[in-house]
């Protein structure tokens, strides 16, 4: 799982993944440290095995951060560190493909931040972001947030910015999300260059389709 090269992002539905999902005390890759982190194993769309840890980040939370994942100090106080945690979420994870919910800009980051300064690797496992796949398969929604996408499937988000219960209700979002991309809608294009989803985009001279591998891939299309 650990290598010099880091896995890419795939923007396709498999059906045997692990997804993940971190606490953090804030939002910041450079500075913040992850305070929970949770992971559902699934084969053939069905969880499996789940793994899930608080984690001592060797720091007082923020009180802004508690009041979204409701983790305190208090909880975390005999927790471990992430150095022990993260091989263990490594080892449940395996060589599978991860998927997560704005994982590309965020929970990745931060396991290729400190995998880096633990074990000097980053995992090489494709990984799916269901947050790029919702905007490419529902483009007419306003927002794309995890809670947003439950409530369109008719999902429930009770227990919501707590690791494990967003790792289970993304599960069932991407089953959906998957469903979506075998029905082959009109608005799922895919780059010709690259193979990538494009997305309906609003430029200077208005709207257009362009790749979601950009800046790697700057191919565009006329709506």
């Amino acid at each position: 799982m650990l290598s010099d090269q880091q896995g890419k992002q795939i923007d396709e539905y498999v059906p045997d993944y692990c997804v993940f999902d971190l606490e953090t005390t804030g939002i910041s890759v450079a500075t913040d440290n992850v305070i929970e982190i949770s992971a559902v194993k699934v084969k053939g769309g069905k969880i499996i095995d789940e793994f899930t840890s608080l984690v001592n980040p060797g720091r007082p939370i923020p009180f802004g951060a508690s009041q979204v994942n409701h983790i305190t100090d208090e909880m975390v106080e005999d927790a471990p560190e992430f150095a022990e945690v993260l091989p263990e979420f490594l080892a449940f994870a395996g060589d599978g493909i991860l998927a997560g919910h704005n994982i590309r800009t965020f929970d990745m980051g931060f396991i290729y931040r400190d995998c880096r300064n633990f074990f000097h690797q980053v995992p090489d496992n494709d990984y799916v972001d269901t947050f790029s796949l919702a905007k490419a398969c529902l483009p007419a929604l306003h927002h794309h947030r995890l809670t947003d996408l439950a409530a369109y499937y008719g999902i429930a988000t009770q227990g919501a910015h707590r690791a494990l219960n967003d790792c289970i209700m993304n599960q069932q979002v991407y089953e959906f999300l998957g469903k979506e991309l075998q029905k082959g809608t009109a608005e799922l294009r895919r780059c010709p260059k690259c193979g990538k989803l494009m997305k309906l985009r609003n430029g200077k001279f208005g709207a257009f389709y362009g790749c979601s591998g950009f800046p790697d891939c700057r191919y565009t299309e006329n709506v």
